[in-house]
């Protein structure tokens, strides 16, 4: 045996990774920075979503086109009168009908209230703002003033009947939505009723507070008929 081969040291094993125990890795955990996930969540402040506005496009429209039919016939005619022509028949004959007809004429009396009818249906239409098929709901309060939503009355109506049909003991539902007010219809085949309108009432004020978020709920209504 040689020199070198008498003085070899045997090589050592490599270190097995040892498993973390209970404290350490609690103790990692500890230090790690929480996330948006290891908080529960905490109840968000709402506020009532604002109605939104009709655009009024088929009124305005309607309107502007009479008002500029009107305009451009009297504009096109003092336009001929003022080049030399005679006025047109129909400008001489209105005025010689304003000029003679009393004001108690029927005539008069029925023009001008009908003017002053569609004077009052535009007024209506500016002041009011439309959308009544359309329930306002609850937004979060941070978001108030750029979010708006809304919920189409039949959608609110086939929300209610889903509910409606899951109770036990009912087999037809009818539900109708308005502003102010839910009524519901529900035939019973079997258990009694006034324990399934109990249910039912519970359950969709429980659904409307929870899954509808109305801005304004609107009453119920609920009957319950025992069906054969």
């Amino acid at each position: 045996m040689s020199r070198h081969q008498g003085s070899a040291m045997p090589i050592p094993e490599p270190l097995r990774p040892q498993p973390r125990s209970a404290t350490s890795m609690a103790r990692h955990k500890a230090t790690e920075r929480p996330g948006p996930d290891d908080f529960p969540p905490g109840p968000v402040a709402e506020t009532p979503s604002r109605r939104l506005w009709s655009a009024r496009r088929i009124p305005a429209a309607l309107t502007a086109l009479v008002v500029l039919f009107c305009a451009g016939m009297l504009l096109f005619d003092v336009v001929r009168v003022r080049s030399g022509h005679e006025a047109a028949t129909w400008r001489t004959g209105l005025a010689d009908e304003l000029t003679n007809r009393p004001i108690d004429d029927v005539w008069v009396v029925t023009g001008a209230a009908g003017v002053a009818a569609l004077g009052l249906w535009l007024i209506l239409l500016a002041l009011t703002p439309g959308m009544r098929r359309l329930l306002p709901l609850r937004v979060p309060a941070d978001r108030g003033g750029r979010t708006r939503a809304v919920l189409d009355r039949d959608g609110a109506a086939q929300l209610l009947r889903d509910v409606a049909m899951r109770i036990p003991g009912i087999s037809r539902a009818r539900v109708r939505v308005r502003r102010r007010r839910v009524k519901v219809r529900v035939d019973v085949r079997f258990r009694d009723p006034r324990e399934v309108k109990e249910e039912l009432v519970t359950a969709i004020r429980n659904d409307q507070r929870d899954r509808l978020a109305l801005a304004h709920p609107p009453r119920l209504t609920v009957r319950a008929q025992h069906m054969p």
